[in-house]
């Protein structure tokens, strides 16, 4: 049995960082976590649920004379994953050089692209270096904040900024992150990640 104070012990005592980050554990430990939270994302919510919860909390934030008829947990517990996806969205955006989608073999319904352009759909990247490029992690993050405050009560008086351009740039991510997972992503020197 453990003792209380070794535990304590345990729980606070501080790791040290490693020295050479090009470890091989370093690095077979940052291959893994690539895509990690995007795919705990899509395993918790699936495409077509998130987009409709993401739609209605959007239409209830606009509206105003009614509040979402979800269970409150269920909104807060989105609103985390929303905000976790945003910034693991922000990091796909940054890595655009480095990584690359496996090419599509071809474009086949307009169901398939869902809301992505013909060049987005080639490179679902793009979309998430777009939408970095019009917006901070910050405003997507008080976004997200204000449509599940707006969608949670009736007001008198709306949200003060626009909401429709960060949601069109938010559906199309997680568009274009599901496109990224189907597909799979690999370095620029063709070695496959995912």
């Amino acid at each position: 049995m453990i003792s209380p104070t070794w535990s304590l012990k345990l729980l606070f005592t501080v790791k040290q960082p490693l020295k050479n980050k090009k470890t091989a554990v370093g690095s077979a430990r940052k291959k893994c976590r690539k895509l990690q939270f995007i795919e705990t994302f899509f395993q918790t919510h699936d495409l077509v649920t998130a987009k409709q919860l993401l739609s209605s909390m959007m239409q209830y934030a606009v509206n105003g004379k009614g509040w979402i008829k979800e269970n409150p947990s269920v909104i807060l517990q989105f609103h985390k994953s929303l905000c976790i996806f945003i910034h693991e969205g922000y990091m796909i955006s940054k890595k655009t050089k480095k990584w690359q989608v496996n090419a599509p073999s071809d474009i086949g319904s307009p169901m398939m692209k869902s809301s992505l352009s013909d060049k987005e759909y080639e490179n679902p990247i793009l979309v998430f270096k777009r939408a970095f490029k019009e917006y901070s992690i910050q405003e997507f993050d008080y976004f997200i904040s204000g449509i599940v405050y707006f969608s949670q009560q009736m007001y008198r008086h709306g949200p003060e900024s626009n909401l429709v351009r960060p949601y069109i740039h938010l559906s199309k991510m997680l568009d274009a992150a599901y496109l990224i997972l189907e597909k799979g992503l690999q370095k620029s020197n063709n070695k496959k990640i995912k």
